[in-house]
């Protein structure tokens, strides 16, 4: 099972954090800290697994991450996980987020943290992995993208209005319009359509 899954940038700036077993918020702080010093440390040409730092299990746990760019992508899990069937996950999330930010990169992290974390969960909730296929993973995003676009919020009322008005199909335009004691002068909106 995952424990956690961490992102930060080469400066130990956590970018993403998602943690799958409770731990006060200082203790994750520790571990975010730890867990960058002991990635940090090793040389790139050294593979991609260690044990777990003391705060999140020690050697119950093994700590397997990649590096790309300026990002390390940190997965925390015990050992009933495969090792390279984790790497292989950081590498469906990895192109995921590529596919779904055309070239991702830090500042994507920072300003779309919420669809990093649909992408995220996506992949994997609770822990446990939920879809290991990327096609199937971007094609759930760009459903949920579509809905929000259709949903629009307040942001395309205005687009919906005028297109709501220019779909009216009117023999004429009324030029005035009373309601009560409104009246109402209609300008010339042909110039418009």
């Amino acid at each position: 099972m995952i424990q956690a899954i961490l992102v930060f940038n080469n400066h130990g700036k956590p970018r993403l954090v998602r943690f799958y077993q409770r731990f006060p918020e200082e203790i994750q702080q520790q571990i975010i800290r730890e867990t960058f010093h002991l990635v940090l440390k090793r040389d790139d040409n050294i593979c991609n697994f260690l044990e777990g730092g003391s705060l999140i299990g020690g050697s119950d746990y093994k700590l397997i991450y990649r590096h790309y760019a300026t990002l390390y992508f940190v997965f925390c899990v015990d050992s009933s996980e495969s090792e390279l069937g984790i790497l292989d996950l950081i590498q469906v999330f990895v192109e995921t987020l590529d596919k779904c930010f055309e070239n991702v990169c830090e500042l994507d992290l920072i300003f779309h943290m919420d669809k990093v974390h649909y992408i995220l969960q996506e992949v994997v909730m609770g822990g446990m992995v939920l879809e290991t296929n990327m096609n199937e993973i971007v094609a759930q995003i760009e459903a949920q993208n579509r809905l929000e676009k259709s949903e629009g919020g307040l942001s395309a009322a205005p687009a919906r209005a005028v297109s709501a008005v220019k779909n009216i199909n009117l023999p004429e335009i009324p030029r005035n319009i009373n309601i009560g004691d409104l009246n109402i002068k209609v300008p010339n909106l042909s110039q418009f359509v």
